[in-house]
């Protein structure tokens, strides 16, 4: 098959990049590994050198874009992709993510191409975006019931939404959990003068849907020699990350982005990994941590709750009170927090597989494509 996608940052991962991007590397490394034709179109900024033309057997395209606003910088790079593959022909089947691209699978659809759109979370309720972003992903919704040939989504919660608004069926695919750990660079732990087992984390980008603000003063009010380390940062410049960056608990770590096996290094190694969120899809890096059998406090959201069952703590969605006594419970009951650690690797282990996942989209475009 001649695939090719975008809306997400880069393959390989580097600074800015998010869930999605995990996803597609995962996702597109198993499929070029399998013969099929992947070209992934990259989004970079004007200052931001470009990533190289092929990775573990992937073609990939760097396409800048001239602004950095938010929200305008991916339809100018989703406009610029478009023309590229529609002109040179360069796939039969187009990989898009999330409702605001939707219009973008309808142009690619008239021009003959078949369209697949993995949907990972509601995305026009995401705090992140000013009013005119909602509105706009808001209605891009309706677009996205029908445009594309085949929604694909990660929870099962926003399909079964789907399925009542619009009457009709969808596709469900998990992502995957398994890391590999015989390579684990440990080295990141000394250079952020870190001990195993002496700290919480949290991976992702700082935007206000991922419930900082709620895990940042929670853990200002322990009493406690661990420290919390946040991983990520704003894709763009934003005054919510200021915010959170702004504290003065000496205990808060800031090591920025972290890829590859220096970021599960920090996963493996860490007390206990913390999920603030207020909006999820179905969330790569809590899958990861279960896969390393790191034990996990994440807020009560369904999706959250999906992907944990009863294998973590979870404490009440935006409720800074009740994540500070769920981490104080995690500091005065260690053995039993490992429980909860070993039996969320062994869930992973049984539902989250990427090759499983990489079989069932395979066989979507398959089927497409027939």
């Amino acid at each position: 098959m001649r695939i090719a996608t975008f809306t997400f940052r880069s393959i390989p991962q580097r600074k800015g990049c998010a869930g999605v991007d995990k996803v597609s590397l995962e996702l597109y490394t198993r499929l070029a590994g399998r013969g099929h034709t992947i070209t992934a179109y990259n989004r970079l900024f004007k200052d931001e050198e470009p990533i190289g033309d092929t990775y573990k057997g992937i073609t990939t395209k760097n396409f800048y874009t001239p602004t950095r606003a938010k929200g305008f910088d991916s339809i100018i790079h989703s406009f610029k992709v478009c023309w590229d593959i529609i002109v040179n022909n360069t796939a039969d089947l187009v990989h898009i993510h999330n409702t605001g691209n939707s219009p973008f699978g309808l142009l690619l659809r008239l021009f003959g191409k078949k369209v697949v759109l993995s949907q990972d979370g509601v995305d026009w309720q995401r705090g992140k975006w000013p009013w005119y972003g909602r509105a706009y992903l808001w209605l891009t919704v309706f677009i996205t019931a029908y445009a594309p040939h085949r929604i694909v989504f990660d929870s099962i919660f926003y399909k079964q939404d789907f399925e009542k608004r619009f009457n009709k069926t969808y596709d469900f695919v998990a992502w995957g959990a398994e890391v590999e750990e015989e390579n684990l660079n440990t080295s990141v732990l000394d250079e952020f003068d870190l001990s195993p087992g002496e700290y919480f984390l949290f991976v992702g980008r700082f935007i206000p849907d991922k419930g900082l603000h709620y895990l940042v003063p929670a853990f200002e009010q322990l009493q406690t020699d661990k420290k919390l380390v946040l991983v990520g940062g704003a894709p763009n410049p934003a005054e919510y990350e200021k915010s959170i960056m702004a504290t003065r608990d000496s205990r808060v770590v800031f090591p920025g982005f972290v890829f590859g096996d220096r970021n599960f290094s920090l996963m493996k190694y860490a007390y206990a990994y913390v999920q603030p969120s207020d909006i999820e899809g179905l969330s790569p890096v809590v899958l990861e941590n279960m896969g390393l059998g790191t034990p996990i406090i994440c807020s009560d959201i369904p999706e959250n709750q999906f992907a944990v069952e009863d294998t973590a703590i979870t404490f009440k969605q935006g409720d800074t009170n009740n994540l500070r006594e769920k981490m104080q419970w995690a500091l005065d009951n260690p053995d039993e927090l490992k429980g909860y650690g070993d039996a969320g690797r062994a869930r992973a282990k049984e539902k989250f597989n990427w090759d499983l996942c990489a079989d069932q989209y395979e066989e979507i475009f398959q089927q497409l494509l027939a």
